[in-house]
């Protein structure tokens, strides 16, 4: 079907609803797109999902510019620590093989993934087919994009400006290198409104080319364009520092495990994760509680961590630096969580998260009736004694099955759920908003970029309340962004995980139009010889500590318990680590606000932004400061039940980069000439007063202007332009470089 190359999923969007239908009705023509879907309205889709190459891909989108947005449809996968991580590889269909647009052939620049049909490769056969040659360095990759005149008089600089098209011949033509795409405008969003994005060449060269290119064109902006890895993916066992081993190559050593608990029951279904020298290696455990694991690379001197993860039912198990045996089963015993817990499951109970927000003094009539709470995750587990009744309705938008979201096969979307809603049924555990009417909208394992654009399409089309995003990528999405402030603007809330890997926050969480929740623990609420325990950072005097895997920046809003969770999955109940786990916390308060507190049935009743506004406003005004010495890691603390309900004045949260703020910020650019003189008119107001998220009155937005694009949000946006035009920041990336 298709020419040449193969076929990556791309999802299609934009503004002009009647041309994404007519550029549909072309797609289905074309022989070389096959058309997956549209969401929405046939007539007027809001977007568009296909497969084609990449290079019909950026022939399409030369050819729209910015009328259209083109982005990957990658595979999404939900947060989680330990053995639930997620892969934080965004792949990039451009970094496959193929001919750069010179017609010259390019290495490839990324690894290889395996296809699910592959077939051995018969070195021999290789041989025969390809010629011997030598090996030689890599060349490296690198975006190439012409400065703006603007640009080059704030630098100071006297050259001519290059045009763009000018640029693109003169690196087509240049024997030295290889030029790999050419990436036409598109409208990127940067807080949500539409910016001008340079024209960027994407071109390989080797180092010293690339250096002589940067002296002899100053009017030529050069930057790496580095590859995205595993590097910095979740770790799922911490790494400790043992002493090297010389170890042969090809080493194969096997290692037998038999995991029972204190009765000699022998466990199944538990993951074993043996983390050596030379990489991480598990197995699960089948009937009799046996697994084997073999390590490639590795002896039982060199493994530095083994971690057992049990279904259900049991506390996890985690020994450093293990003495392990090769000729022998090697016993790990688990503990019961009804041996911490006494009575349970038969005796219902508050987890310790509930009661250091104090879900526990809360007046039992405050259940979270008449809201509607959306979790989208890994469907759920309706037969969970705890969910039986708790979930009105869902959508398979994985394997489209009618009843498919209720099939939870990773376990994640269930756990979630359980913190969040589970019954008041006198066993397990309690949820939150056990009266809430819960949706569940099913994107993992499975699930593509574009199923969670139409999870967000449910939940407005079913006025959903408030969505828990249990998720996180490392690649930012304008797409997915454009819809999460879609929803906003229709009074839907998205509370968001802010990532489990130990960096930046993750994408959505890195948004300002979401409320971003980082995990913290507590000592003495789990077993020491349990994997919790090798998640806390230093503990405060409360006993609270910073989880060790937390994403932390200043865009976490607030933290909240998760560090050893106890909630439902299928078969019954586990504790987890991860701000997957944080979140729902949230989520399920963030439901009683809107169920309980009057000015949300008065003044705050209408689907909008000041809705949702109003919302985080009063949950990050409640929270209790966690001091644990950096605020990145904690927001403005953790929320409390109770002080949720007590007065918050409007505007007691001041959304960060008031009018003060940026109004001096760009006073001292201007005095310091970095923005020349009369480029912006500092006198004039960046800020329409009536923009502001903390306005009690009805909210004003110019005719065609996407709300979040004014006030604190647009002001950014504008100041961001001025400073790109001055050399000094740049805008979002093109989510095809």
């Amino acid at each position: 079907m298709f020419r040449s190359g193969r076929a990556v999923r791309f999802m299609i969007g934009g503004r002009d609803r009647s041309l994404l239908a007519r550029l549909a009705q072309e797609l289905a023509r074309d022989p070389q797109v096959r058309v997956l879907r549209t969401v929405g309205n046939e007539q007027a889709p809001s977007l568009v999902v296909v497969e084609m190459t990449t290079a019909h891909a950026q022939a399409l989108k030369r050819r729209l510019g910015p009328q259209v947005v083109i982005e990957p449809d990658n595979p999404l996968t939900p947060l989680g620590s330990g053995p639930q991580s997620q892969s934080t590889e965004n792949g990039d269909p451009m970094a496959e093989k193929e001919k750069g647009e010179n017609g010259k052939s390019r290495a490839r620049s990324a690894k290889s993934k395996p296809q699910p049909n592959a077939q051995p490769v018969d070195s021999e056969s290789v041989k025969k087919r390809q010629p011997a040659e030598g090996i030689e360095a890599r060349l490296q990759r690198y975006m190439l994009a012409a400065k703006s005149p603007m640009q080059l008089m704030g630098a100071g600089m006297a050259e001519q400006p290059v045009s763009p098209a000018a640029l693109h011949q003169m690196l087509q033509e240049d024997s030295r290198v290889q030029v790999v795409r050419r990436l036409q405008p598109a409208r990127a969003t940067l807080f949500s409104t539409a910016v001008a994005v340079p024209e960027i060449v994407v071109a390989e060269m080797d180092v010293e080319y690339a250096r002589m290119l940067r002296q002899q064109l100053p009017q030529v902006q050069i930057e790496r364009d580095r590859l995205l890895t595993l590097a910095k993916s979740t770790p799922t066992i911490d790494t400790v520092h043992a002493e090297p081993l010389l170890t042969p190559l090809g080493l194969q050593t096997t290692i037998s495990f038999l995991v029972q608990d204190a009765a000699a029951t022998p466990l199944r279904d538990a993951t074993i994760h043996v983390m050596g020298t030379a990489g991480r290696f598990q197995a699960v455990t089948g009937n009799d509680g046996r697994a084997q694991v073999t390590l490639f690379g590795d002896t039982p001197q060199s493994v530095q961590s083994v971690l057992v993860m049990p279904a259900h039912g049991h506390w996890n198990w985690r020994m450093d630096r293990p003495a392990l045996s090769p000729t022998r089963d090697n016993v790990v015993t688990l503990r019961k969580l009804s041996d911490t817990f006494t009575g349970f499951p038969a005796q219902q109970m508050f987890g310790w998260g509930q009661r250091a927000m104090r879900l526990d003094q809360l007046s039992p009539t405050f259940r979270g009736a008449g809201v509607k709470i959306a979790v989208i995750d890994s469907g759920a587990d309706i037969q969970h004694p705890d969910l039986r009744n708790q979930v009105a309705a869902g959508k398979d938008l994985v394997d489209r099955k009618p009843n498919g979201w209720t099939v939870d096969a990773i376990r994640h979307g269930s756990h979630c759920s359980g913190i969040i809603t589970a019954e008041d049924n006198g066993q397990g555990i309690f949820g939150f908003a056990t009266e809430a009417e819960m949706h569940i909208c099913k994107i993992f394992p499975g699930g593509y970029e574009s199923d969670l654009i139409e999870a967000l399409d449910y939940c407005i089309d079913k006025q959903i309340d408030v969505v828990n995003l249990s998720m996180g990528m490392l690649g930012y999405n304008n797409l997915i962004a454009d819809k999460i402030n879609d929803a906003r603007t229709l009074g839907v809330a998205c509370i968001v995980a802010a990532g489990n890997t130990a960096g930046p926050v993750n994408f959505p969480g890195n948004m300002p139009t979401v409320l971003t929740v980082a995990a913290i623990g507590k000592v003495g609420t789990y077993p020491a010889d349990s994997g919790h325990a090798a998640e806390a950072l230093q503990p405060n005097g409360d006993g609270y500590f910073s989880a060790r895997f937390t994403c932390l920046g200043p865009e976490i809003d607030v933290c909240a318990p998760g560090v050893a969770i106890l909630s439902t999955v299928p078969g019954g109940y586990a504790s987890w680590d991860g701000t997957s786990q944080a979140a729902p916390h949230v989520t399920g308060l963030a439901a009683l606000v809107l169920a309980h507190r009057e000015e949300f049935h008065n003044e705050y009743r209408s689907r909008d932004h000041r809705r949702v506004d109003r919302l985080f406003e009063v949950l990050k005004a409640s929270c209790v400061p966690v001091e644990l010495g950096d605020p990145n890691r904690t927001g403005r603390g953790m929320p409390d039940a109770i002080r949720v309900f007590e007065p918050v004045p409007s505007g007691m949260v001041p959304a960060p980069g008031g009018q003060a703020d940026l109004e001096q910020l760009l006073k001292k650019l201007l005095e310091s000439g970095l923005i020349p003189a009369g480029t912006v008119a500092p006198q004039h107001h960046l800020i329409p007063a009536q923009a502001s998220p903390s306005a009690t009155g009805p909210a004003t937005t110019p005719a065609g202007e996407h709300p979040v694009s004014t006030g604190v949000q647009g002001a950014l946006a504008r100041l961001d332009r001025e400073m790109y035009a001055a050399g000094l920041a740049g805008h979002g990336p093109d989510p095809l470089a």
